[in-house]
């Protein structure tokens, strides 16, 4: 089978999502597909290929076409942004309608709608939902386009407007085993990572957005000075934000650490004695959307998990694997990371339980899961 996966994003790239379309493509050609990754050619800032840069096998192609790549100063970089997604789709379109293969893939909307006029054998992976993308959905109900969303929440709502079941399948995102099999004790991991080794550690790894939870991570960290919670990832202007608002607020026991490669983040999560998953309940794409990466890494890593009990979460946790807290409650999130340092039995029974859970959560299992829905 030949498939041809479009993204209609840079690549590579230092957000979640390059890695999680990266290592899909990488799992469809251990599958034994013919795989080629189509992105738009754009300014590279990290200046590394995609394998190079994401550490995955070299087993499918990856190619980068030409398209339009400007910037705009200040806010009118938002429309920038949008005239380049709306160019590049078009040249995806271009340069997919009359190549021969099986099955197209993508997780951007606009490329698929072009080609649902001309191809069949359209995948469209739902990482969101949005009423404001109607459009797109109606064509894609009409063409009978199947959709495998990254949790039950966005499968839900594509059953509210019409697709059917068969046209639709839940498959949670994953985790390379293979990246977080480190032969390393806590203690180890700390003296490769330069993290105090007389002090139980925290850590939270990810993006610094406000539907993530930081701020409610910041607040537990004044209520618990007696531990050192370090935070990994984040934008440069975030993670400056966010430590001139710790520093002003006198919380001393917190690291901002800022975006780390992603070959290093196995090394901070074993160095931890909790790991943290405080996503608020305000917005849908947290509360009934996410399939955070770092939840199955966190699983993967043999640390005790305290997450915020939403039903995203609850799709692949339950109280045998995790602490659970009542989302944006700092009290709360502390009391859950007390008790889970203060036990170490507890901390035992919950990283096990995770970890052998994760098992299921691979990038092979997802993508033979993908395949027999799509086949």
């Amino acid at each position: 089978m030949r498939l041809l996966y479009l993204v209609n994003q840079r690549l590579p790239i230092e957000k979640a999502y390059g890695l999680q379309i990266v290592k899909m493509a990488e799992a469809f050609a251990g599958l034994g597909l013919d795989v080629e990754l189509v992105a738009p050619m754009r300014k590279d800032p990290i200046r590394k290929g995609i394998f190079e840069y994401f550490g995955v096998k070299s087993n499918f192609r990856a190619t980068m076409i030409p398209s339009l790549d400007f910037y705009l100063p200040g806010r009118l970089d938002i429309l920038a942004v949008r005239l380049k997604s709306f160019f590049s789709a078009i040249q995806l379109f271009l340069f997919s309608v009359s190549k021969k293969h099986n099955v197209i893939y993508s997780r951007d909307e606009l490329p698929l709608y072009f080609l649902s006029f001309f191809k069949k054998n359209l995948i469209f992976e739902a990482h969101k939902f949005s009423e404001k993308r109607n459009l797109f959905y109606k064509r894609f109900k009409k063409r009978r386009i199947k959709i495998v969303a990254i949790s039950d929440g966005i499968k839900n709502e594509f059953e509210k407007i019409g697709f059917t079941s068969f046209d639709l399948l839940t498959a949670h995102d994953a985790v390379d085993l293979r990246d977080f099999d480190i032969d390393l004790s806590k203690n180890e991991a700390r003296q490769r990572t330069s993290l105090a080794l007389d002090k139980k550690i925290a850590v939270y790894s990810g993006h610094l957005f406000k539907w993530k939870g930081v701020d409610t991570l910041v607040e537990a960290a004044r209520i618990l000075p007696e531990v050192l919670f370090v935070i990994i990832g984040g934008t440069e202007e975030d993670v400056k934000n966010h430590r001139t608002s710790a520093e002003a607020g006198k919380i001393e026991n917190i690291l901002f650490l800022g975006h780390k490669p992603h070959r290093q983040v196995p090394l901070y999560l074993k160095a931890a004695d909790v790991l943290i998953l405080p996503n608020n309940k305000e917005e849908k794409i947290s509360k009934l959307y996410t399939s955070p990466l770092k939840l199955f890494e966190y699983m993967a890593s043999k640390r005790p998990i305290v997450a915020s009990d939403l039903p995203s979460i609850r799709e692949v946790l339950n109280e045998d694997c995790a602490v659970f807290f009542e989302p944006g409650r700092p009290i709360e999130l502390a009391t859950a990371v007390k008790r889970v340092i203060n036990d170490e039995n507890l901390a035992l029974a919950l990283s096990s339980k995770a970890f052998e859970k994760v098992q299921n959560h691979t990038w092979q299992k997802r993508a033979q899961k993908i395949l027999a829905f799509i086949a």
